[in-house]
């Protein structure tokens, strides 16, 4: 009466296999349709026929109601198939949202380990200049001083010259005047005598 054949189903990991499907190879129609040769002793034809519409309306009934639970199998499967296809979208773009993150964080740090590098360099070479700088004040501040120690000697040494000189000049004048002091001194002593003024008996004697 019922024959099961097994449909090909295409291999999907993701969908539950199916059981096979019966085909009914009796409709409701066959059923309301149907007769039967009279026999003797045989049942009642009302009975039968009565039992056959009510079976063959639950019949369509059933195929009614298996055929809505097959539309529902078919919305649920569809609706399954797309909630774990957004769920493999989804993994897979979380997969490469996690690579792409990894990535920059990776980027981020190369170019964090160049900046630093970069900025020792820098450091390293603004040290040496500033290194070679001061030493650089260093040779002038000793120079300078240096300088400074021969100026202060030199114009030492020329104050030096200087008092002696203002010594010596100072000797030379009051050897000077010492000697003009002895040579007029005898002229001071006669001077007197030599002008004395004339008494009255002489003026009269010349006159």
């Amino acid at each position: 009466m019922f024959e099961r054949t097994t449909p090909p189903h295409p291999a999907d990991d993701s969908v539950a296999p199916q059981p096979p499907e019966r085909v009914m190879r009796i409709t409701p129609m066959d059923m309301r349709q149907q007769r039967f040769k009279q026999v003797m002793r045989g049942y009642d034809r009302t009975e039968v026929v009565a039992f056959l519409t009510e079976a063959a309306d639950d019949y369509e009934h059933a195929q009614r109601e298996i055929d809505r639970l097959r539309g529902d199998l078919m919305r649920m499967e569809a609706l399954l198939a797309e909630h774990r296809d957004r769920e493999h979208n989804l993994r897979d773009t979380l997969l490469t949202a996690q690579r792409l993150a990894g990535e920059l964080k990776e980027a981020a740090q190369t170019e964090a380990k160049l900046v630093i590098r970069e900025a020792q360099g820098r450091a390293d070479l603004l040290l040496q200049k500033a290194q070679v700088r001061i030493e650089e004040l260093d040779h002038d501040c000793n120079e300078l001083k240096l300088r400074r120690r021969d100026a202060e000697g030199a114009v030492e040494a020329t104050i030096q010259a200087l008092y002696r000189a203002l010594e010596f000049m100072r000797d030379q004048d009051q050897t000077r005047s010492d000697d003009k002091i002895l040579l007029h001194r005898p002229r001071h002593a006669e001077q007197p005598a030599a002008a004395k003024a004339p008494t009255l008996e002489e003026r009269q004697a010349s006159s």
